[in-house]
């Protein structure tokens, strides 16, 4: 495996792999890897005759007071793990090698970003686009690999790469969870022993309201209100930042759900803002 940290050096060694007829994915991560992260590298290690993961802490989609100073890092366990899996490489630049100091383009798709976490974190995902976009374009990928955890973020990409002709093959992977149910997520380490004995219930009024779905129930206030109740009573540390019934590919809100539904929720435990999500199917 290979550590870059220069953008040039990558981008010349992804195009010799294309002049080679390789198929490249690219896993495009923030690192502190759990058993998520491994299950996005070991897919594209399936699909792709050469894997690169990056990991970069984007400082563009992160508001003035969110948690980037804060978020964390641990390069030699994560670098670790990338060579474990079989990853070729995996680049970590600083941000001054991804951003020029007068670096002034953007890429944005504002009417899918402008609900669920764009409310609170307006300018989150232009700072994912125009990163992930910058990606593509240094490793040329065909393949790029992401979990359906962050759902919003990746209907978003597929929106930018059909607008923009970009020529790859967006993949979601499924929510990998701890055993009781709760959403494996970088930041839960952010959780003190109560909130983390908690925080399951956010999945647990997730599948409740799928089920109450699956029994006829197919009003989308009725079932916020439900998860709202069951969330009120089993996570009073909880704080919810929203809770959201959309189409899954446009993000607009459902008001009946006749076919299938994506229900999306960002509650604020403590330290954590712990997002999750689950398909409700009428």
């Amino acid at each position: 495996m290979q550590v870059i940290h220069e953008p040039s050096a990558l981008q010349t060694l992804c195009l010799g792999w294309r002049r080679q007829g390789l198929t490249v994915a690219l896993v495009p991560t923030m690192g502190y890897y759990h058993e998520g992260h491994a299950s996005l590298i070991r897919y594209a290690r399936s699909v792709a005759d050469k894997v690169v993961v990056s990991l970069f802490v984007n400082p563009t989609q992160f508001g003035p007071n969110e948690d980037l100073e804060a978020y964390p890092r641990d390069f030699e366990r994560d670098s670790a793990l990338v060579r474990e899996l079989g990853g070729d490489v995996l680049y970590a630049p600083a941000p001054a090698q991804m951003y020029e100091a007068d670096h002034a383009t953007w890429v944005e798709v504002p009417e899918l970003a402008s609900t669920l976490c764009g409310v609170t974190r307006p300018i989150h995902f232009r700072g994912v686009c125009t990163v992930v976009l910058k990606l593509f374009m240094l490793t040329q990928a065909q393949i790029a690999v992401f979990g359906e955890k962050d759902w919003q973020q990746l209907a978003i990409l597929k929106r930018m790469v059909r607008d923009l002709n970009v020529p790859i093959k967006l993949v979601g992977q499924p929510i990998v969870r701890e055993a009781d149910g709760l959403a494996l997520s970088s930041r839960n380490v952010y959780l003190t022993p109560e909130e983390r004995a908690q925080a399951p219930q956010i999945h647990n009024s997730l599948v409740a309201a799928a089920e109450s779905v699956a029994h006829g129930e197919h009003d989308s206030a009725r079932i916020v209100d439900g998860i709202r109740a069951y969330l009120k009573e089993h996570l009073p540390c909880g704080e919810e930042d929203y809770i959201s019934i959309v189409h899954p590919e446009r993000l607009t809100p459902i008001t009946t759900i006749t076919d299938t539904a994506l229900c999306a929720v960002a509650i604020r435990v403590g330290k954590a803002r712990l997002i999750d999500n689950i398909l409700l199917k009428a």
